[in-house]
């Protein structure tokens, strides 16, 4: 009975010998390519270190509160167009009123003349048109007119031209209103975003991590009481300094008015000088007195009090308690008052930091200041320095 096996192929001892030796280097070769596929995965998506991940999570509140501002922005932009968009439809609806009187006016001529037969049809025509315009090349029917119908014509064309135009402009605000609608929505969806995504990162975190970054961030709050404590020192310098100055000043000044020479508007602008500090002082007081009884207060995006506060809500509310009515946001509190240097920082100033302007607190002296610091956190005095020096935009004297 003949075999059903497949004959062998021919070939070499040689051949025969090299054909475990192929083999066993092809199953080396997949294993050592199936443990780099098994390993890039995991180096792929390795944990972030934890460092990283206190980064990433103050880069995300930090755009959270840039989109605060703009959402508070936003939000001001909204109420001022919406103002304007119901001022505008007030006094379009008068206007239609007085334009349907008009019109009224004109039709009852209209029909009087009709009536009587002291108008020709075309004259009826005209004082019912829907744009009685058209028809002022016609003079032979103006003079048919009386002075009173000729006023009556004048006022519907008048009305008529103005009312048009504010709807126009009402149509207009309108659009400019759902712009800023729409922006104020994407503000704050991308508010919710930001914290999101904190929060999420910060749920992963164990309770040994966590300690670990609550030590990292008691590091850093000891490395910015470190460079407050030193602007404090150079202040005092200064401030020594400037006041063995004034009494040298003042020494001289008395000395050369003893000896008959004038120096009546040298006291006079030392007198001006001292008054103008003296008011800036008092109102500083009134505003850190303010910004200390908030301490403890949750942050909130886009709140102003009196439960709740964003940084820039704070402020204003803060300076409003003293008198002075500063912007609602960041960006435009930056241009409300007089640009100084750090080393000539007042308690009252405003301190602004990062690039784009995003966050400020109030200056409280000695290179301290209480602000709302971010989502989760709670209206605090702290140092200036709490994310570097580098974060520092500018110092601005509101008034």
């Amino acid at each position: 009975m003949a075999s059903h096996r497949k004959p062998r192929p021919g070939g070499t001892i040689g051949t025969g010998l090299r054909t475990p030796a192929l083999a066993t280097a092809a199953l080396t070769s997949m294993a050592v390519l199936s443990q780099t596929a098994e390993a890039a995965p995991r180096t792929d998506h390795a944990k972030p270190s934890l460092e990283e991940v206190e980064k990433k999570v103050d880069d995300l509140y930090r755009q959270a509160e840039s989109a605060t501002e703009k959402y508070n922005a936003a939000k001001e932009r909204t109420g001022k167009q919406r103002g304007r968009v119901d001022a505008l439809r007030d006094d379009l609806a008068r206007r239609t009123e007085r334009l349907n009187k008009a019109r009224e006016e004109l039709g009852s001529f209209a029909a009087a003349q009709y009536r009587t037969g002291a108008a020709a049809p075309d004259t009826a025509t005209f004082l019912l048109a829907n744009d009685p315009q058209d028809y002022f090349d016609q003079t032979q029917l103006m003079n048919r007119l009386t002075s009173r119908e000729k006023r009556a014509v004048d006022d519907y064309i008048g009305e008529q031209a103005t009312t048009m135009k504010k709807r126009r402009e009402a149509a207009q605000s309108l659009q400019t209103l759902n712009d800023s609608q729409h922006d104020l929505q994407t503000a704050k969806s991308t508010v919710q975003k930001k914290l999101a995504s904190a929060r999420e990162l910060l749920s992963q975190l164990n309770a040994q991590e966590k300690a670990r970054l609550a030590a990292i961030e008691r590091e850093k709050q000891q490395e910015a009481a470190r460079k407050a404590a030193e602007l404090a020192k150079q202040q005092a310098a200064q401030q020594q300094a400037a006041q063995q100055q004034a009494a040298q000043q003042q020494a001289d000044s008395s000395s050369s008015s003893s000896t008959g020479s004038g120096s009546g508007s040298t006291g006079s602008d030392s007198s001006g000088s001292t008054t103008t500090s003296s008011s800036y002082d008092t109102k500083a007081e009134k505003a850190i007195a303010f910004a200390r009884a908030q301490i403890g207060k949750p942050y909130v995006w886009g709140a102003t009090g009196p439960d709740s506060y964003d940084c820039s809500g704070l402020t204003q509310a803060a300076w409003k308690a003293a008198g002075v009515t500063l912007p609602r946001t960041t960006y435009d509190q930056v241009d409300a008052g007089t640009t100084v240097s750090l080393a000539d920082a007042r308690p009252g100033d405003l301190i602004f930091f990062y690039d784009d302007i995003s966050h400020v607190g109030v200056y409280i002296g000695n290179g301290m200041m209480i602000h709302a610091p971010k989502p989760g956190a709670y209206v605090r005095e702290e140092s200036i320095y709490y994310g570097g020096e580098s974060i520092i935009h500018s110092v601005v004297r509101p008034g």
